[in-house]
């Protein structure tokens, strides 16, 4: 495997959270899919993951009135949100290896997520990897515009004193993705979370050349110069 080289050196690297740190797409297309099978709207995974995957839910629920021509219970967001979190609960884990990651990560790391800030917290509560993050956790709550828009991923780097181009952001999603290139970041596009277990379609010509990611085991082989030798470092500090 080839080492990329980065025209900027990585300064900070920019965490997706949704398939990306914590293995939860599939139980939040259960969540949906079920939900909205009650309201008579059948929809299979991937039209969940072509109009939902990496969008904030006010735009998935706009996606859902608009293709389907209803209006979703007044309730919806609120049960919705009910459920997935009691199922997170039970059956919620990390992406198999980010803690590796973490532990010999060398550079600043962040979050940048289009989930709600009470989910974000959480999940990243339920897996452990709250302390990983203090306070660089980033939502699409604190943005007028959620992926794919560039807002987030500025928000996240202005934030944390980063110029953009010297961010890394890793995605899973097709919005995320085009919010990262759109904000003048490299990306790597991991396909390790378990919504790829068929594995990935290929990427569209507007988003081509964007280097793959399909385990986290690889990442320091594609990213040599972020690994540390000891405990990787934590926000704050500045050595």
């Amino acid at each position: 495997m080839t080492a990329l080289s980065f025209i900027e050196p990585v300064e900070l690297v920019i965490f997706d959270c949704d398939g990306v740190l914590i293995d939860s797409e599939l139980i939040s297309a259960e969540i949906l899919l079920g939900a909205l099978e009650r309201l008579g709207i059948k929809v299979d995974f991937a039209h969940f993951t072509r109009h939902f995957l990496g969008r904030s839910f006010p735009r998935v629920a706009q996606s859902i009135r608009e293709a389907f021509g209803v209006a979703l219970p007044d309730d919806f967001e609120m049960s919705y949100r009910r459920d997935l979190l009691a199922a997170f609960e039970t059956r919620l884990s990390r992406v198999p290896g980010i803690g590796d990651v973490l532990d010999r990560l060398a550079v600043r790391r962040c979050v940048a997520t289009s989930s709600s800030p009470e989910r974000a917290a959480r999940s990243l509560a339920i897996t452990d990897l709250a302390p990983r993050f203090p306070g660089a956790v980033f939502t699409a709550s604190e943005v007028a515009n959620g992926k794919p828009a560039p807002d987030l991923f500025l928000h996240a780097a202005s934030r944390m004193g980063v110029d953009p181009a010297r961010c890394l952001v890793i995605e899973d999603s097709l919005p995320g993705l085009t919010a990262a290139r759109a904000a003048g970041m490299p990306v790597l596009h991991f396909t390790g979370g378990s919504h790829y277990r068929d594995g990935s379609d290929p990427l569209p010509v507007e988003l081509a050349g964007i280097p793959q990611l399909t385990e986290w085991r690889l990442f320091f082989h594609l990213c040599p110069a972020l690994a540390g030798s000891s405990i990787g470092a934590h926000i704050g500090e500045t050595d």
